[in-house]
């Protein structure tokens, strides 16, 4: 009998940005919960919802009648995870919720289908949880740290928090056989002609970037040795043959010695895969840009968020403008494409920070390059500066935080054609620094970025309301 199914709610024929990328990777976080509940003998089951559709998934949980489901929520997947809950609640389990965002918004989560709500990592709690529900039910749930529950009285309890595992290589591998890996790695094949498979070495982010959530891991950063790394990499090789890997860290270089220890592991074992990651400006340098470059990275995305240093101070960023083109140069100079993040609308950005952004990328030319228009997420410093200026979302279980904005600042119409002109600025920094001039892409370029900058400046007055 199941003791637990573990499942996320997230279904990629819905998405359709996503549908259109086709860059799927699996819940990690799930499937190291199992594979540690596996190893203290529970029997779990995962009912991964990527291929499915919520039909299916619900009928599945009908079916199944398991005593206990846990799921995984994000940014994304609030209001489908709810249905779930709905769905588990109907046949009789109870509902644990778990993930980024349900710590933060425990009174709704519980008052939306939960029974229970796991703050922080979930491989501990979960592991003293089902043993205690399968013999007390729901009573007695303040031995148990790390949870929100609702007491007698109907109000939320919150236990004490639960310490965070401190050794990272005595936890199993993710329970990729749990699930069809092989769905995606041929969707990639397909799609992008190789296969590859996401891991992690490390967790937690000590940067205090105001925007950012760490509401799983804290500040904290606790990393896995580079032997067990390479460890697990051996294994994705002799399971999975992978051509590609993507190590899914916040800020995969911020260790540079453990990086040179793991530059030698790979090496000793003949061990080397094309694969791309995220870092900071703050955490490359030239001996870190050899490194990469040695084993095998193909893309590093660098957060840059802004070009403002203005804005970064504000963001609490801890990065500097101007080292950021310089890093950019540093790795494309080693063969590596850089990729940034951009984000706008930061509360207090102006015009000319916008202006910043566009020649920082302009004259840094990275090779790719995302943006966003910045929202307040619940539980972090910039969305307690914001909150009494919070507006929109709708419906609270309809929604997510990405739908929130902030009253007084400019529209989201006019940051959608600062977006467009952003675009344009790096493409024509790309074919500016390019060793072979296209005339005619150029003046497409400029031609996009003029029309762009015509609707800012015509929708330079509208702001968002309440």
């Amino acid at each position: 009998m199941t003791d637990i199914l573990l499942t996320h709610g997230y279904f990629l024929m819905a998405d359709p940005a996503e549908r259109a990328v086709m860059k799927p990777y699996p819940p990690l976080g799930l499937l190291y919960i199992s594979s540690h509940l596996k190893a203290q003998g529970f029997a779990v089951e995962v009912m991964d919802s990527t291929f499915l559709d919520m039909a299916t998934a619900i009928a599945t949980i009908t079916e199944k009648r398991p005593p206990v489901v846990g799921l995984y929520v994000n940014l994304m997947t609030r209001g489908n995870a709810l249905r779930l809950a709905a769905a588990a609640q109907a046949a009789g389990a109870i509902v644990i919720f778990g993930g980024p965002e349900p710590a933060n918004y425990a009174e709704e989560y519980l008052a939306r289908g939960g029974d229970i709500v796991v703050s922080g990592e979930g491989e501990l709690t979960l592991a003293e949880l089902i043993p205690h529900l399968a013999r007390h039910g729901l009573a007695e749930l303040d031995q148990i740290h790390g949870i929100a529950y609702r007491g007698e009285d109907g109000g939320v309890r919150r236990t004490p928090a639960r310490k965070q595992i401190a050794d990272l290589d005595a936890q199993p591998f993710p329970d990729r056989g749990a699930i069809d890996l092989e769905r995606y790695l041929q969707t990639w094949k397909t799609h992008h002609g190789v296969r590859s498979v996401s891991l992690i070495v490390a967790r937690g982010c000590p940067y205090t970037c105001t925007w950012c959530s760490h509401s799983v891991f804290g500040h904290s950063h606790r990393r896995r040795s580079p032997q067990n790394v390479a460890d697990e990499i051996e294994l994705i090789r002799d399971t999975y043959a992978p051509d590609q890997l993507w190590f899914a860290d916040d800020v995969f270089t911020i260790n540079q010695k453990w990086l040179e220890q793991f530059a030698v592991e790979m090496k000793r074992r003949g061990l080397r895969y094309p694969f791309e990651t995220i870092t900071r400006e703050d955490r490359l340098n030239e001996r870190v840009a050899d490194r990469l470059a040695e084993l095998g990275c193909y893309r590093i995305w660098i957060g840059a968020e802004s070009g403002s240093q203005r804005i970064l101070d504000a963001m609490q960023r801890r990065t500097n403008a101007l080292r950021m083109r310089e890093m950019i140069a540093l790795v494309q100079s080693r063969g590596i494409r850089a990729g940034t993040f951009i984000m706008l609308g930061y509360d207090g950005e102006t015009w000319e920070d916008i202006d910043e952004t566009a020649r920082h990328l302009r004259l840094s030319a990275p090779d790719d390059v995302l943006t966003t228009i910045s929202y307040p997420i619940k539980g972090t410093p910039y969305y307690d500066t914001v909150a009494d200026r919070i507006a929109g979302g709708g419906a609270w279980h309809e929604s997510s935080d990405r739908a929130l904005t902030v009253v007084g600042r400019k529209s989201r119409r006019f940051y959608r054609h600062a977006q467009h002109w952003l675009a344009a600025e790096s493409r024509l920094g790309r074919l500016e620094a390019a060793p072979r001039r296209d005339l005619l892409r150029q003046a497409k370029a400029r031609a996009s970025s003029a029309l762009s900058r015509l609707a800012m400046y015509a929708t330079r007055h509208e702001v968002e309301h309440g």
